[in-house]
């Protein structure tokens, strides 16, 4: 039997953590201490990296809003403190 859609979401959302992390590990990368091919390589590369961070991040908090929606629509931030499960 397979996994519930649940687990199979959060599976993703998991997923998406980790290569968040792996692209903003990228910042530290050895590349950067390299003299720069032109001006604003560097500056240029780092904003793409952040770019790249912000639409995983978007990816997972989508995928979480899949979850809030299978579930009763409400987000685990608006419900009260004796109704989260």
């Amino acid at each position: 039997m397979g996994d519930s859609f649940e687990t199979l979401c959060n599976d993703l959302r998991t997923d998406c953590k980790d290569i968040e992390q792996r692209i903003r590990n990228l910042m530290g990368d050895s590349v950067f201490q390299s003299e720069q091919t032109f001006s604003g390589q560097h500056g240029e590369m780092k904003a793409q990296i952040m770019l790249a961070v912000r639409h995983i991040e978007d990816a997972r908090m989508r995928i979480g809003k899949v979850l809030q929606y299978a579930d009763d629509g409400v987000s685990i931030l608006d419900k009260e403190p004796n109704t989260k499960g």
